[in-house]
Formats: C-alpha cells, structure tokens, sequence
C-alpha cells in the first residue's frame, strides 16, 4: 500500500472512532444523567426523614453530601451552558449547607 493511502485509511479509520466514541459517550452521559437526577430526588427524600435525632440526622446528612458530590460530578461532565451552570450551583450549594450542618452538629468526620 502506498504511503498516502496508508495515511489516508488511518485517519479515515480514526475519524468513524472518534465518531463511535462521542455517540458512545453521549449515550453514557444520558444514562448518567438519568441516573445522577433519580439519585438527587432520593437524597431529597431521605433529607425528609431526617427527624431531630442528631445521629440519625448526621447519617442522613453525610449521605446527602456525599450523593450531591457525585451527582455533582456528573452533571460537570455531561451538561453545558445554562443548564451545566443552575444544576451544578444547586447540588453544590446543597453540599455546602449540609457540610456546614454536619461541621456544626455531628461528632466525627
């Protein structure tokens, strides 16, 4: 094969991948966001049992920090513009206020 038709099939063959693996990785983050979404509606209702036993508030409080986090993750990776922006301000700022909680009225880390 001549050089140029080498050069040629390669990059050929690098474009329909790079192609493939931004479908795939479209496909990916939809789940993902899917998933990041279901896992904030649960934290939000775990948030409702919480019921002034401290110990059983720091629990829920440490999960719900923790749950904002990777949804937070996700939300960077998959989403853009306004809505990467108002999605991730609202799981961060959740973050916030219940990091500042748990630093206020739980014992341990």
């Amino acid at each position: 094969m001549m050089p140029i038709f080498r050069t040629t099939a390669a990059l050929t063959f690098a474009a329909i991948a790079s192609t493939a693996a931004a479908a795939q990785g479209e496909t990916t983050c939809a789940r993902d966001v899917l998933v990041a979404q279901s896992m904030q509606r649960q934290a939000l209702d775990q948030l409702e049992q919480a019921d002034g036993d401290d110990a059983k508030n720091c629990r829920i409080w440490r999960r719900h920090v923790e749950t904002m986090r990777r949804v937070a993750s996700v939300y960077g990776r998959c989403l853009s513009g306004t809505e990467r922006s108002e999605r991730l301000a609202q799981v961060q700022g959740s973050d916030r206020e219940f990091s500042a909680a748990i630093k206020a009225r739980c014992k341990g880390p």
